[in-house]
Parts: C-alpha cells; structure tokens; sequence
C-alpha cells in the first residue's frame, strides 16, 4: 500500500504509444505519480528494484518474454510492489499464468480511463481486481460450465475450492483468503 496518497507508478509496455498515451491520462491525476517506463522484461525488473513503485502496470507480451515471468521476480525481490497487467490478451492460458504468478490485476486494454484509474487505486490499496470479461470466463471455466473442453474438470469443487473461489471473485488478497480460510 502507497506510504502517501499519490501511487507511484511504474509502466512497462513495448508499445510507445500505449506508453504515451497512459503517461498523457494519467498524469493529469494528482493522485498517480508516473516514476518510470520499461519496455522490456530485463528493463522492467531493474526499474522496479531501483524505483520501488506501489504499483506496475505492464503488458503481458514482450519482446524479450513474457510479463508473467517478469512480475514473478519482480514480486520474489519485492512483494510490496503490485502488479496490473493491462494488455489485449484475455486468453485463459494468460490470465491463469499471470495469477499464478502473483498479479494483483488483470485488466483488458479496452478499458476506459474511469475505470483503469479506478484498477490502479484498488490495486494500490491491497484488493485485487479482474476484468469482468475475465472473471467471467474464468469462473465459467472453473465451475466446468464451458472452459477449455482439453481440460475437462471430472469432480466438482470441494467446499474449500468453491470458499475460496468465491472469495476471489470478491477480489480479497491471498492474504486475506488466508485469514478467512483459517478462521474456518
């Protein structure tokens, strides 16, 4: 969670465009402190050990490898940093990886500028948040009702899974699911 008010924010997107164009709406927030840019997994890494954002808004593809892979030594090094992948990818393959990887968020680039700033500052204040396109799929998936048919689900969630599962969906942190999964 951001020690002030303003979120300090790290971008890493290949794109220069979609890197100007976040820079253009989101610093015209007082709240949102661009501290910055990365265009490659290699350069997303040393800029989050070197300006410890509250949070990193990156892609999912990039050209020296993948987001996910970048956000999983981002967060082994610095587990206060949170991580958004805001990209065009909503393939189950990705987001599954990037949550397993420890992202915070995973929103579409079709957002709007409301509700990614909305992302940023949830995300930044410790919840996590899903694209509802995303969690729909994702739910839908899990529950069996029409995920990837190569990965068939045989058995139904056990009370723990479907606990669990819908605390996720409410967008609590793991280490909330934690602490309500063990006062059970």
């Amino acid at each position: 969670m951001p020690t002030s008010n303003v979120v300090r924010l790290l971008l890493v997107d290949d794109h220069e465009v979609v890197r100007v164009g976040l820079r253009t709406l989101l610093t015209q927030h007082d709240h949102v402190t661009i501290v910055g840019e990365a265009t490659t997994v290699a350069e997303a890494i040393n800029g989050a050990a070197r300006l410890k954002p509250d949070v990193i808004l990156m892609d999912v593809r990039l050209p020296d490898g993948s987001g996910v892979d970048a956000c999983r030594e981002i967060l082994a090094a610095n587990p206060a940093i949170r991580v958004i992948f805001l990209t065009s990818y909503a393939d189950d393959d990705s987001v599954l990886a990037a949550v397993l990887a420890g992202a915070h968020g995973y929103v579409l680039k079709e957002i709007d500028s409301a509700a990614l700033l909305r992302a940023v500052h949830t995300v930044a204040n410790g919840q996590s948040i899903l694209d509802p396109q995303v969690t729909e799929r994702a739910l839908s998936w899990i529950r069996g009702l029409g995920g990837n048919p190569g990965l068939p689900r045989t058995d139904p969630l056990s009370g723990q899974e479907e606990c669990i599962l819908a605390l996720v969906a409410e967008g609590h942190t793991n280490k909330e699911i934690g602490t309500a999964l063990n006062a059970e």
